[in-house]
């Protein structure tokens, strides 16, 4: 493959990457050399790929090559992508960046994982994380840490850090991430690039648990889902992703509903850009009025305040009191807390999310922060708790940034996280865009919408 076709394919989107393979412009092998020469060639200084997988890989592209040619057309069929480190692929180590599950060997695929290599996948290895997914940085004792390819001194954000920072710097075009304290859409947004929070429980996250936890009921808030350069990307994944799992399908199909809209004009949209508990980087904020004064010209309606949202504060104490539990989960010596004290949480819950579909009768999308600044530089400080961040020259708690992935997080709700706009320093900073609970489709097509009508991805200076 001659360079300049190697740039004009793996430039693509993953949309166009499965056309091209369908239609045979390129064969999957062919592209899964590529990618992994792009991998080789990109990844030294900012250690996204840190589990790599290039020789089953090929037998997977072989394999599709084949499918290929017998005629057959699989949603991601020939495609390469990554996966974050935290879901198990059977034969590879997960070790959720601890040393203390270092060279633990998944004996198989995680739920997700299968639906992806079912659809075709060509997976070629696993992205960096944090230890324990539980940092805004992917840093961590086993593979030391992922760079921004927009700044290497800078995180690409926590926990599906090295994903985010594969699909800016051109290596794959889809990842596949996690998220509960908004660890798909913190990097997609110090990245530069699209991620999706599903619905809570819209895709199953068996095999998604730290080493040597058995699979049972999940974890409370979490879910799984993809990053990608595109919104349609988003949906693509989507699409192969969702549904119930095997126990729950025997009953239940999925039948997700269209987006509510077709047209932005026609979408009533909802801004928040203040936090009580989460301060807010003035050049962010700048943009994101901007982005509502331009819908407002497309003739969406749009609003700047609502009485039916929850009231932050409470929502924000309600989620991190879930949140850390459930965070813990799986690690030694963490405090408890009691039955009583859970089901109280688990009802304050309820109320909220009744709150938020109230709201969305009268909204379609509501249009948030997804972190006070863009990426911060690297900070080794040991006791995460200790950390700030400077954010309008005012040094901050590190860890209220939270708040703004818990608006939907708590809710169960849908989130989209694309593009907005660069600093005056040259660093991208994004948009989430939540939706009602179950209606991913109206957020992810709102993003797609925006997408054609302001622009999305850009690639990082050099790649």
């Amino acid at each position: 493959m001659s360079e300049t076709l190697s740039r004009e394919i793996l430039d693509a989107s993953a949309s166009d990457l499965v056309a091209a393979l369908a239609d045979r412009r390129v064969s999957a092998l062919e592209l899964a050399d590529a990618a992994i020469s792009r991998i080789e060639a990109r990844d030294g200084a900012i250690n996204a790929v840190v589990v790599r997988d290039f020789e089953r890989a090929r037998d997977a592209a072989r394999a599709a090559d084949a499918a290929l040619g017998r005629g057959e057309r699989r949603a991601l069929l020939g495609l390469p992508m990554t996966v974050k480190e935290s879901h198990n692929i059977g034969g590879l180590a997960t070790t959720w960046g601890a040393e203390v599950f270092n060279n633990w060997i998944a004996p198989s695929d995680s739920v997700g994982v299968g639906r992806l290599k079912a659809a075709g996948a060509v997976i070629l290895g696993k992205t960096n994380i944090p230890p324990f997914l539980a940092d805004f940085q992917s840093n961590n004792p086993i593979y030391g840490r992922t760079r921004n390819p927009w700044d290497l001194s800078r995180t690409p954000g926590g926990s599906s850090g090295g994903g985010a920072a594969a699909l800016a710097a051109g290596m794959i075009p889809l990842e596949f991430g996690s998220d509960i304290g908004g660890s798909i859409r913190n990097p997609a947004h110090f990245c530069g690039v699209f991620g999706h929070k599903p619905s809570y429980n819209l895709i199953p996250t068996r095999g998604h648990q730290p080493p040597r936890v058995a699979d049972g009921a999940g974890v409370v808030l979490a879910v799984v889902g993809p990053l990608a350069r595109t919104a349609a990307d988003l949906g693509l994944a989507l699409d192969v992703l969702a549904g119930p799992d095997e126990a729950e399908a025997t009953a239940y199909r999925l039948a997700l509903p269209p987006a509510r809209h077709e047209r932005l004009a026609d979408y009533r949209v909802l801004i928040v850009d203040e936090h009580p508990l989460a301060p807010l980087d003035d050049e962010i904020r700048a943009s994101l009025i901007d982005r509502a004064d331009q819908l407002e010209s497309l003739g969406a309606k749009v609003a700047r305040t609502s009485d039916l949202l929850p009231d932050l504060v409470q929502l924000h104490t309600t989620y991190t009191a879930i949140l850390m539990p459930a965070m813990s989960r799986g690690q030694p010596g963490v405090q408890t807390i009691s039955a009583h004290e859970w089901m109280a949480l688990l009802d304050a819950q309820a109320q909220i999310r009744s709150q938020w579909a109230q709201l969305f009768a009268a909204f379609d999308v509501v249009l948030a922060p997804v972190h006070g600044s863009a990426a911060f530089p690297h900070d080794d400080e040991p006791d995460p708790g200790a950390r700030t961040l400077m954010i309008n020259a005012v040094e901050t708690p590190y860890f209220a940034q939270l708040a703004w992935s818990g608006l939907a997080t708590l809710g169960n709700l849908p989130a989209t996280v694309m593009p907005l706009g660069q600093t005056r320093a040259g660093l991208p900073f994004g948009v989430q865009v939540i939706g009602p609970f179950l209606e991913d489709r109206t957020s992810l097509r709102f993003a797609s919408l925006a997408e054609q009508a302001f622009g999305g991805f850009q690639r990082p200076p050099g790649f």
